[in-house]
């Protein structure tokens, strides 16, 4: 694939889109195209070049999912973070469930994972939906086992954790 370099900098295949760069519209002339007149910059042999992947500091790493298995959302899956995790359907929710309007806007159940005792909680908002934990409604914190049946509004979710008994992040690599 013969990638060309723009007078702005962006590099495109002229094959796909010929002379012109789909990023700014610039025509580059097809001399220009086999003539880069920029000297080219050797490492040295001790440097290596690596790949930047962005910032690694401060990921919060997954520890577990719903997945959504009846509802407007059916397949989509959520990631639950450690410590609380706020659900609705407002945009500043960690979990946001779209679709559903039954689900209140923010705060309808809160999903806890605690990295000390290693579990999980689902604990009730304060929003006015009730949440169902394997059909029973949830009124104080209920500690949630794998695959069981979350309901919030009209839609059913499967808890799946990751962390646990069985594995928990190392964080002093997180």
């Amino acid at each position: 694939m013969s990638l060309t370099r723009c007078l702005n900098g962006h590099m495109f295949s002229t094959r796909k889109h010929g002379n012109v760069c789909p990023y700014c519209s610039v025509s580059v002339e097809p001399a220009a195209v086999k003539m880069d007149k920029r000297p080219s910059v050797q490492p040295a042999e001790d440097e290596k070049t690596m790949p930047y992947i962005g910032e690694t500091r401060g990921i919060d790493p997954v520890t577990g999912w719903l997945v959504c298995i009846e509802g407007p959302q059916q397949g989509q899956d959520y990631r639950i973070m450690s410590e609380k995790n706020f659900i609705g359907r407002a945009e500043e929710m960690h979990i946001r469930i779209i679709g559903d309007n039954a689900v209140s806007r923010r705060n309808h159940a809160v999903i806890v994972y605690d990295p000390k005792k290693r579990n999980f909680y689902m604990l009730p908002g304060d929003a006015s939906g009730l949440a169902y934990h394997n059909n029973e409604a949830v009124y104080s914190p209920v500690e949630l086992a794998a695959y069981d049946v979350i309901q919030l509004g009209r839609s059913k979710f499967l808890f799946i954790p990751l962390c646990g008994v069985h594995f928990e992040w190392d964080h002093n690599s997180v």
